[in-house]
């Protein structure tokens, strides 16, 4: 009995500490994680300290989808269908295919929001990520498709843009290697450039509405409706956007991660002239199972409305089947995809799903439309049609 007694005496005094330590750390290690990426006057989307969104915020507070990242990793935090552990990849090497020529431009998915943009004399390269993991410490949702390109099988890299500083989007050592091999010109938001510079690489720090003009292309810094942090203290201190990259060979957008908002930027982007190439995430999706929308990111739905605002020629989604990140399928967002375009009327053939490594050359004519081949109510969030895909 005596040896129960110091045996529970000794757990007690373990728990009072650790209940010490605990709120040592509730109290200190935010403060410690805190950065000030930037530092400037107020604006409409700058309240002198952190940035926002006019159109609201998406991620209102803890108990909402930002206090959920964590749990959607936790195994049984939310009830999730199961995804493959791999998904075969078959490789490109771009420096193989043949030279483009005037007018030209040709499109690689590498995987997640990481795309390769080429036109004759450019080589474009967003948000770009070829950790296998997409977290601090190596901890976070693992790669579950393969780069489509080998890193060093990229051919040298002109300009690189930098949606925002969540970690598989802004990846610190994929940055490192571009920067130490090429010296790309970096275009990013506010905030995100003093990150990069932690790490010696040099990138420009622009608000929306802002420009850089390089040799053979100029690029718009435009408004998305998203969220920024790396270590959850440190939120909004740095600034979402999404992009328009005027090229003699057209117009892209990559609208990089966000959540619906309004709606109006799409058409705000056109305002740099007509879109050739839009690149769109449709994935991750789901904070919970059945959702179809969250405040942080657009689905397949809002991704076909994006495009149809945009009137873009053609487009590629993005940030699906990479890397695990929340609730839907593995297969649910190109699914639903094609589910949406045929209920709007929007062409499959211009916004379709590929797979990494594939080469697509991008149509310079306006997507024509086509009938719907699917009634308006096939596409309700409670039809048989839509709730069929987990």
């Amino acid at each position: 009995m005596r040896v129960l007694s110091l045996i529970a005496r000794g757990l007690g005094t373990l728990l009072i500490w650790a209940l010490i330590l605990l709120l040592l750390a509730i109290t200190i290690v935010p403060a410690f994680l805190d950065r000030h990426y930037y530092e400037g006057p107020a604006s409409g989307h700058f309240n002198g300290a952190r940035f926002f969104n006019p159109d609201g915020d998406p991620i209102p507070g803890l108990s909402g989808p930002r206090g959920g990242v964590l749990t959607r990793f936790i195994p049984g935090g939310v009830m999730r269908p199961p995804w493959p552990r791999t998904v075969a990849v078959r490789p490109i090497d771009p420096r193989r295919l043949a030279p483009l020529r005037a007018g030209e431009m040709r499109v690689i998915w590498i995987g997640h929001a990481t795309v390769l943009i080429q036109t004759p004399g450019l080589n474009i390269l967003t948000d770009p990520i070829w950790s296998d993991v997409a977290g601090p410490f190596g901890i976070g949702p693992h790669r579950v498709m393969a780069p489509g390109v080998a890193f060093e099988a990229l051919p040298r890299i002109d300009l690189v843009v930098v949606s925002h500083n969540h970690y598989d989007h802004l990846d610190l050592p994929t940055l490192e290697r571009l920067w130490r091999r090429d010296r790309p010109v970096i275009v990013t938001g506010l905030g995100n450039d003093r990150l990069m510079a932690t790490r010696g690489i040099s990138a420009h720090g622009l608000d929306w509405g802002q420009a850089l003009r390089l040799r053979g292309a100029t690029v718009h810094v435009a408004r998305s409706h998203h969220w920024s942090s790396r270590w959850f203290a440190d939120r909004d201190r740095a600034l979402w956007s999404s992009f328009v990259i005027e090229t003699p060979a057209g117009n892209i957008f990559f609208a990089g991660d966000t959540g619906p908002g309004d709606m109006r930027w799409p058409r705000e982007a056109r305002r740099w002239g007509p879109i050739r190439l839009a690149l769109l995430p449709i994935g991750a999706f789901r904070f919970v199972p059945g959702q179809m929308v969250n405040g942080a990111h657009i689905g397949p739905r809002e991704a076909v409305d994006v495009f149809q605002k945009l009137g873009a020629a053609s487009a590629i989604p993005l940030h699906w089947g990479t890397f695990r990140l929340s609730a839907e399928a593995w297969g649910t967002p190109v699914a639903l995809l094609r589910l949406f375009e045929n209920c709007s009327g929007v062409d499959p053939r211009r916004f379709a799903g590929v797979r990494p490594g594939v080469p697509v050359t991008v149509p310079s004519t306006p997507a024509p439309m086509v009938p719907p081949r699917l009634p308006a109510s096939a596409c309700r969030n409670d039809s048989p049609e839509v709730t069929a895909y987990p």
